[in-house]
């Protein structure tokens, strides 16, 4: 039988996955399974028992598709990111990856806004001040309007193009540094494309929306960090090792930039002594800041409908590595679209 796994890290504690059950009927009645094992690396054994697996946090390495039974068609992921994945394993060995872009975009664009909203005004600072008692502080923590503020973002993909709308709502300036963006599509949209070290001196708000790839890790450094103005806040919504996060760290302790928004860190789960959890000047959260109704069920519509066309012999829609649609394993089963 044709059959897919399902990752258990998308079970609840209830044991019910965080996103629509009535989604899961877009598989085929009894072709699918919660995988019996819990994973933090996709096994040889998994990837000859199923032809679809459906993972969140697993990672895939060349070791996983190591087995002379290998079934896998296809790795979807749950979510956009893929630096977990041995991209070229996948296509030598004949594996389609696929990823869910587009349910991602808004839910990431909102928790980037979110992030500037809060840190402008200084949300969790008040917050612990009520709780404290400390009532009569207030004035020595003034908020900022961001009317008219400065967002500089670095990558200009889905999500930074769902997120300039929401910042021009508020009469915010944007301007976007990517090398593979086109100008005129941002111009339309109502940014300015700039040189990443131009955008780092302007802004007010830096958001990070780019995705991690070689060129990327580290990207901002010490260097980069030196050139935000000391007003400015530093979001990252991406990937954490795109930050230097120690260089980061320094940069809040002696006050080069003003704050940050943290939803992703160099090292996850993020270490409880790490420095940036006891910084008032940032605010930090796990990974999840996104995680919505809207975003999970996006997800999953997305990521079951691709499996579903595997399964089917179907071409999947949000291939990752469409070089490997020319392997032989991948013909054998791939009807003529």
């Amino acid at each position: 039988m044709i059959r897919a796994g399902l990752s258990r890290d998308l079970l609840a504690p209830s044991g019910t996955p965080p996103f629509d059950p009535a989604l899961l009927d877009l598989l085929p009645a009894g072709s699918y399974e919660w995988i019996p094992e819990t994973l933090t690396t996709l096994t040889p054994e998994v990837a000859a028992r199923y032809e679809a697996v459906l993972i969140n946090t697993p990672r895939v390495t060349r070791e996983s598709l190591a087995t002379p039974h290998l079934r896998l068609r296809l790795i979807a992921r749950f979510g956009v990111g893929y630096d977990q994945v041995d991209v070229p394993a996948l296509t030598e060995a004949g594996v389609i990856l696929t990823n869910t872009p587009i349910a991602i975009r808004k839910p990431v664009a909102t928790m980037a806004m979110t992030f500037i909203l809060a840190l402008a005004q200084k949300l969790l600072i008040k917050d612990r001040l009520t709780r404290a008692g400390r009532w009569q502080e207030r004035l020595a923590h003034m908020g900022q309007g961001v009317t008219g503020k400065r967002l500089g973002l670095v990558g200009a993909g889905g999500v930074g193009r769902e997120l300039i709308p929401l910042a021009r709502a508020f009469s915010m300036e944007v301007r976007a540094a990517d090398p593979y963006a086109d100008a005129a599509a941002l111009a339309a949209l109502g940014a300015r494309l700039v040189p990443l070290d131009e955008l780092l001196g302007w802004a007010d708000f830096v958001v990070i929306a780019c995705p991690l790839i070689a060129e990327t890790r580290h990207l901002i450094d010490a260097e980069k960090l030196a050139r935000m103005r000391p007003s400015a806040y530093l979001i990252n919504v991406a990937r954490g090792p795109i930050v230097d996060e120690e260089a980061l760290i320094a940069a809040l302790r002696e006050r080069k930039i003003a704050g940050a928004g943290l939803d992703v860190f160099e090292t996850e789960p993020v270490d409880p002594a790490n420095p940036l959890l006891a910084m008032e000047n940032t605010i930090v959260t796990p990974h999840a800041l996104c995680w919505t109704d809207e975003n999970f069920d996006g997800i999953a519509r997305d990521a079951l409908s691709d499996i579903a066309a595997a399964l089917g012999g179907r071409r999947p829609r949000f291939i990752v590595n469409p070089e490997g649609l020319d392997h032989p394993r991948v013909k054998s089963w791939l009807e003529a679209t």
